[in-house]
């Protein structure tokens, strides 16, 4: 371990490793909790809830990792952004495929109703599609192969997507806001944080300046 963290190289992968550790926690908490029969009186309801606020987290914090290396100028988050954004995207789907298999049962009938009549649902369905092509075009071949602008612009549906992702858990929780407002004032500030007026003079210059964007904010 000493030998590890006495390179730069090592030091990295061990920050990836533990964060790829970290961000495969709460798919094993849940497996844990099904596996104890720990889980409360409507287990599918929890799972929707849990599933969904971790998707909903990490592609938060994915978003807040450009600011924070402007703010801090700590360039070692970077690589991390497409790793967190894509459990982003895995805990989104398995949020998704919950409710299509276990709490519809495939009812496609059903399942589109609620689409169209939930708004909740429209817009955690509009979201989930807004994601998809950012995930597909998450590898570095897809960004050479769409041309660094396109794939830029591309991925700046992620300043969408976690808006609409917000909207849709408020909406899903009701009553308890608290976690919904403190979601949406993060995505307000990592949104605002990009915005020109507040990047002047963060950008560091020479060498030390990104070559390329990192994939993902998926």
């Amino acid at each position: 371990m000493r030998a590890l963290l006495a390179t730069r190289k090592g030091r990295a992968a061990l920050v990836w490793w533990s964060v790829w550790v970290l961000c495969l926690t709460p798919l094993l908490a849940v497996v844990y909790w099904v596996g104890t029969d720990q889980m409360t009186a409507d287990p599918v309801a929890r799972s929707l809830r849990y599933l969904g606020e971790w998707g909903l987290r990490l592609l938060v914090i994915g978003l807040a990792l450009t600011p924070l290396k402007r703010l801090s100028g700590w360039c070692w988050v970077m690589p991390l952004r497409r790793m967190i954004g894509l459990y982003g995207f895995f805990y989104v789907c398995l949020h998704l495929l919950t409710y299509v298999v276990i709490d519809q049962g495939l009812d496609w009938d059903a399942i589109w109703k609620d689409i169209v009549k939930r708004p909740y649902i429209t817009i955690g369905f509009a979201a989930f599609l807004l994601l998809l092509p950012l995930a597909i075009t998450s590898t570095n071949a897809m960004m050479k192969r769409l041309g660094c602008k396109r794939w830029l612009r591309l991925h700046r549906l992620c300043y969408v997507i976690a808006p609409l992702g917000v909207v849709h858990y408020d909406l899903l929780v009701k009553a308890d806001a608290r976690w919904p407002i403190f979601y949406g004032v993060l995505t307000i500030l990592c949104l605002g944080a990009r915005l020109p007026m507040f990047q002047r003079g963060t950008r560091p210059s020479g060498p030390a300046r990104e070559a390329r964007p990192v994939p993902s904010q998926a």
